[in-house]
């Protein structure tokens, strides 16, 4: 199934398009063109309209979609697989150019199906590297000489012998498992939130600690199928605690308020709390700091030691309802029950004012 496009004569072109073989294989890889180009053109519309169909969900328009964008390379990769099991079969010629063009419509289906579900660019640059790569190791050749190549690469970790392509498989393995954690922590933050009996602390706790757990699975299977051995570590481990203990206490510290914060619930997302001359409510509960929004729209990123350790005023905190002081200063001259009067219309006319308790002059 191996072949070598560095033994065509690629210099000499002139002679090398007299060839009948490479004359019948541009002429089917044209044939293939126009034939995908035409069936695209009848058939995505329809896909399309499917999408964007408003009895369907969310999640079907984006199936619909993701299958949209699939239409021309499944096309070309399902013509160009027809085209080499028909010269394989009839043994019409050799297959210098269908073979390496099967392997770029293969790498270009596998970059559509992937951009679907992958939004960051970077991320898809280094799937278009990947694929498109792989593709081209494989269309010269290469790709077994530079597996062989990656597999003699290797040192030793204690007893283990590590080569590179162990690397680029863990690597590889890793890079998915996070990004199929990220996808399930979304989703299992999401049906955590949408439990209506736990408190908004609580849901904010398990949905980090779900979190963790999910990444720390990816990082320790990544490790096994690269072959390490987990109880390697724990010199390492011990390193980090002495580095934590001298480099990194204030952040340490800031992640053990966050989980106290989040246990106790002494604040919460949506208090109204006041901290150092800083009056707003309490935003999000992140794992090092507090986001504190005030009237004015500014957002205090406060870290989470400080609500620990300093006093904290919790408007909110077993009551929902605040009263509000406001300091009013009226002329001598004026008459202070007409004053009192005024203020108070002022007061009941505003709509989050409560009847009961009324305000008070």
């Amino acid at each position: 199934m191996n072949f070598v496009l560095a033994n065509l004569d690629w210099n000499n072109w002139k002679e090398l398009w007299k060839d009948p073989s490479i004359q019948i294989q541009f002429s089917i890889l044209i044939g293939l063109i126009v034939f995908v180009f035409a069936l695209t053109k009848l058939t995505k519309p329809l896909v399309i309209s499917l999408s964007e169909n408003n009895e369907n969900s969310d999640l079907k328009k984006r199936f619909w979609n993701n299958i949209s964008r699939m239409v021309a390379p499944l096309y070309l990769l399902t013509s160009c697989l027809l085209a080499v099991a028909v010269v394989e079969r009839f043994s019409i010629s050799s297959q210098e150019l269908i073979r390496p063009f099967t392997s770029a419509a293969g790498a270009w289906a596998t970059y559509r199906m992937i951009s679907g579900f992958i939004k960051s660019r970077a991320w898809l640059r280094l799937v278009a590297v990947l694929a498109f790569g792989l593709a081209a190791l494989h269309s010269f050749g290469l790709l077994e000489t530079t597996i062989e190549l990656l597999n003699l690469l290797a040192f030793n970790v204690g007893e283990r012998r590590i080569s590179i392509l162990d690397i680029m498989n863990g690597g590889i393995i890793l890079l998915i498992l996070l990004w199929v954690s990220s996808l399930l922590g979304s989703s299992g933050e999401k049906k955590i939130r949408k439990l209506p009996h736990l408190p908004p602390s609580l849901q904010v706790l398990l949905a980090k600690i779900l979190r963790v757990i999910l990444v720390f699975v990816s990082f320790a299977i990544a490790l096994s199928t690269i072959g390490l051995d987990l109880s390697s570590f724990a010199i390492l481990g011990g390193a980090i605690g002495v580095g934590i203990g001298f480099g990194l206490q204030k952040v340490v510290s800031n992640l053990v308020s966050g989980l106290i914060l989040l246990l106790d619930r002494s604040v919460k997302p949506g208090d109204v709390i006041e901290i150092e001359g800083t009056y707003g409510w309490i935003n999000s509960l992140r794992a090092r700091y507090a986001s504190v929004i005030t009237r004015d729209g500014k957002e205090h990123l406060i870290p989470n030691e400080d609500l620990i350790t300093n006093r904290v005023i919790n408007w909110s905190f077993s009551d929902r309802n605040v009263r509000v002081r406001v300091p009013i200063g009226i002329s001598y001259n004026a008459n202070p029950r007409k004053a009192i009067e005024l203020c108070l219309d002022a007061a009941n006319s505003t709509n989050r004012t409560l009847r009961n308790p009324p305000p008070k002059c």
